[in-house]
């Protein structure tokens, strides 16, 4: 992809390439998952948006009324010379409970349900793989939904980069956020950007 889509503009295709690989995955709140991501090396870019609905269209309000099944999800572009497929699923799951069915903490609703949204045969072999280890690693079956996708609506502007804009300013983002961001931060430092 080389442009980013814009709210309102929809995303019905993606090629995948040696150089720039993509997968949509839902796991909460799309704050929390995208300020995970941000992080990690051979990440090139997170979209916040909304993926598997029924509608045609989607934006926060609508999905939040549960009007259009979508999910709360992020477009994760990375490089997979540098972080393969099995690495990113590896950190999703690490990021958010995959046995809790439209829930992740207080987020409740069926936009909060864990998804993902496989762009080839390949990422669908690899996260079948990470769907058994997790159930094994929660001790409990994941419920995460394995879905071919179709199509990424991003969300509006104001949800990008949310967590790195408002930070602890937030509630929210102080209590759910940071913690999930820290945890991460410190499992995985060997796969962190370096700070400039």
């Amino acid at each position: 992809m080389s442009t980013s889509p814009k709210f309102g503009e929809a995303l019905a295709e993606i090629t995948n390439t040696s150089r720039l690989e993509t997968i949509i995955l839902g796991g909460g709140c799309f704050w929390c998952v995208e300020a995970v991501f941000l992080d990690i090396q051979g990440v090139e870019r997170v979209i916040n948006g909304y993926a598997g609905g029924t509608a045609a269209t989607a934006n926060y309000e609508a999905v939040c009324s549960k009007r259009t099944d979508h999910v709360e999800v992020i477009l994760v572009e990375f490089d997979p010379q540098v972080i393969n497929r099995a690495e990113i699923l590896e950190i999703f799951f690490a990021a958010h409970d995959p046995t809790t069915p439209n829930r992740q903490g207080n987020d409740a609703g069926p936009q909060y349900r864990s998804a993902i949204f496989y762009t080839d045969d390949a990422q669908k072999q690899a996260a079948e793989e990470a769907i058994k280890q997790a159930t094994e690693l929660y001790g409990k079956p994941a419920v995460t939904e394995l879905i071919p996708f179709q199509t990424f609506y991003p969300a509006e502007d104001y949800h990008q980069n949310y967590y790195n804009k408002v930070g602890d300013r937030n509630s929210y983002c102080s209590f759910v956020i940071t913690p999930k961001v820290s945890k991460i931060r410190k499992k995985y430092a060997h796969r962190l950007k370096s700070r400039a």
